[in-house]
């Protein structure tokens, strides 16, 4: 069930900005084949897959997992987590429609090693709050521990990785990518 939310909510946006399949491909790096089965609910999105899907749309991350669009109750926050896919964000600044940043509650399960370094415009401000969080910016490795943080311009190649065998949650403020 939650693949197929997943895949109806790319589905929605893809068709309501008047993209192809092939349009999305090109923005992605990821075959038509591969984002026809997620729509579909027939394959999954990893933590790659969701970023560079959102970044192609210009809209955050959390959009996939978000209850109810048409909600006016700004005050209730979504948990939002998508355990088939094995991601977990909750959208902390549900209360203001137009916003310059997003804060996230990221959670990432033990041994999520795999991506590949992506790119977008702006900045992430990254805290961890529990566990060992390992980022690559580029050529570089930094290991961030409980109360530690790093402030990086998002248009370098950078990527969130989990080598550990504990769930690592950390809060990531990131420029707000502005829709078409």
């Amino acid at each position: 069930m939650a693949a197929n939310h997943l895949g109806s909510k790319i589905k929605r946006i893809r068709t309501k900005r008047s993209m192809t399949l092939k349009d999305l491909s090109e923005k992605t790096g990821f075959s038509i084949s591969f984002l026809s089965q997620l729509e579909r609910g027939k394959s999954s999105a990893t933590l790659e897959s969701l970023k560079k899907i959102s970044i192609a749309f210009g809209v955050n991350p959390s959009y996939f997992f978000e209850e109810n669009e048409s909600s006016d109750d700004q005050t209730n926050s979504f948990d939002q987590r998508m355990e088939e896919h094995n991601i977990y964000y909750k959208d902390l600044g549900t209360m203001v429609r137009r916003r310059d940043f997003a804060p996230l509650l990221v959670i990432l399960k033990p041994g999520q090693t795999e991506g590949n370094l992506i790119t977008h415009r702006g900045q992430e401000f990254i805290y961890v709050i529990e566990g060992t969080l390992t980022i690559r910016l580029e050529d570089e490795i930094y290991t961030l521990l409980p109360d530690e943080s790093i402030m990086l311009d998002s248009t370098r190649p950078h990527y969130w990785y989990n080598y550990t065998e504990k769930d690592v949650k950390f809060l990531c403020v990131s420029s707000e990518v502005k829709g078409d």
